[in-house]
């Protein structure tokens, strides 16, 4: 970084009386290099103050919550992906359980109504016994529905499509954000510039008001001309507190969208020192590239990727399963006949003894899901629809917005041209007044007219600059293009 060590003019006469007293500050030789190195670093510390237009929107891209929570979303819609994919995997569940119990039997139907019913198997005896022991089931069971007309791969379709919106949402956010950071420091500088105008408005007035006071008292001239003069101070007054009200509300702006605490902004005068040297008058329409309608388009995009998941919902799905599971039991084999040949050892009761296998293929098909599928595709297909018309909608808002861009940029510009004239004019205007009033040759009420308007061509002054900025932001937002408007200073 190149530092900048150009000194002011207060500065210089402190170094200048310092060296006048070098004699006696030699003595105290770490003094002098503080005093020196103090004027440096203060003078270096104020010009690292100003803030760009770039550091700005940096600082908001970093602070701005709406932004932090798209870029959230974003990540939400990967690990979605990953999820997506995850779920073709093959169902592979395993299972152990040691039990202690009776395992009396009855002959009869049942149905385990909501996973509520006892499982315990044994013979159909004349009474009821409460002989115990323990037994032991281990299971390995896998599932995988291998097939079902592309579901699987549809639905990651889905979550990739959501990703690419949620990404395109936050582009779109983040040019927007930069237009809106671009806006409110070219409000908040005109702002600025407003005050200053207004300031110098109420030295003149004040400066009238002297020489009217004064000529007043010696009975060169009317009483009620000096009223008309603190009238006129005063109402420079109230015109700069509302001009500082008015920079205040814009410093808040700025500080809000670049997320943090409002503060005094030393901004930076290239926009009020000149015009942009290019106006891009070769764009006359919007590009589809532009961040707003590829977001619109992209959720148009997803909307039918739905609807073509959805379709798939209403197919069959073949599936694949095995089983392998091992069994133990504290009951022996000729318990049926001897009701005491059990134990109640823990360690016989849940040792496998008896083990089973199955594999096998299956195909679900759900006949009525067809009817109730059609229903929610043509829904989905609405809604791309309706989409689709908001993307009309957004395309037509933009193109108007670029030819109204370009006659506000035309439009600006002769303003511009035109206020160095006014300034002219009224500056000229201004000093004839007061030097006939000064000899008695012109009215109160005609200087302060003067006044009035000299003040007028100034603030249009400021608004011109801004308003060919802002005239250049606006076709750089509807172009969708936002280096049209860094690339013009």
């Amino acid at each position: 970084m190149k530092l900048n060590f150009a000194l002011s003019p207060y500065q210089t006469s402190i170094i200048f009386r310092s060296f006048c007293y070098l004699p006696n500050l030699i003595k105290n030789k770490s003094f002098f290099v503080l005093v020196i190195l103090s004027l440096f670093l203060s003078e270096t510390k104020t010009r690292a103050q100003a803030l760009t237009l770039s550091d700005a929107i940096a600082t908001a891209k970093s602070n701005y919550g709406t932004l932090k929570a798209k870029a959230n979303y974003i990540n939400a819609s990967r690990a979605s992906v990953r999820q997506s994919e995850k779920d073709y995997l093959p169902n592979l569940n395993l299972s152990l359980q040691q039990d202690y119990g009776t395992v009396n039997g009855q002959n009869g139907p049942l149905y385990g109504l909501g996973g509520l019913g006892v499982a315990s198997s044994g013979l159909p005896l004349a009474s009821q016994n409460w002989n115990s022991a323990f037994g032991a089931m281990y299971l390995t069971n896998v599932n995988w529905d291998f097939f079902a007309f592309g579901r699987a791969k549809e639905k990651i379709n889905v979550a990739k499509s959501t990703v690419v919106r949620d990404q395109s949402d936050l582009d779109q956010e983040l040019f927007q954000h930069e237009i809106r950071v671009a806006a409110a420091y070219l409000n908040l500088l005109a702002a600025q510039r407003l005050t200053k105008s207004w300031q110098n408005n109420l030295v003149r007035a004040s400066s009238l008001k002297n020489v009217v006071v004064t000529r007043a008292k010696n009975g060169l001239i009317a009483g009620v001309d000096s009223s008309l003069a603190n009238a006129e101070v005063s109402s420079a007054k109230i015109a700069i507190t509302r001009a500082r009200d008015f920079e205040q509300e814009q410093a808040n702006r700025l500080a809000v969208l670049m997320g943090v605490e409002q503060q005094t902004f030393t901004l930076d005068t290239i926009f009020i020192a000149k015009i942009p040297i290019s106006f891009s008058d070769s764009i006359t329409n919007s590009s589809p590239d532009h961040p707003l309608l590829k977001y619109y388009s992209n959720r148009i995009a997803l909307s039918n990727q739905q609807a073509k998941y959805y379709q798939t919902l209403s197919y069959p799905t073949f599936s694949a399963f095995g089983v392998f599971q091992t069994r133990g039991s504290g009951f022996n084999s000729n318990y049926a006949t001897d009701q005491h040949s059990y134990t109640q050892s823990f360690y016989d009761g849940v040792k496998p003894v008896r083990s089973n296998y199955l594999f096998g293929l299956g195909v679900v098909w759900n006949m009525t899901s067809i009817l109730r599928v059609r229903n929610q595709v043509l829904a989905q297909k609405f809604v791309s629809n309706a989409m689709q018309n908001e993307y009309d909608l957004i395309d037509q808002q933009i193109k108007n917005q670029l030819l109204l861009s370009n006659n506000k940029i035309k439009n600006a510009l002769d303003n511009y041209q035109e206020a160095p004239i006014q300034i002219k004019s009224a500056s000229d205007a201004f000093i004839q007044k007061s030097t006939l009033y000064k000899n008695g040759l012109s009215n109160i009420v005609d200087l302060t007219q003067a006044l009035y308007i000299l003040n007028r061509a100034e603030t249009d002054r400021d608004i011109a600059f801004s308003n060919v900025w802002q005239a250049l932001l606006l076709k750089a937002a509807a172009a969708g293009d936002f280096s049209l408007f860094t690339s013009s200073f």
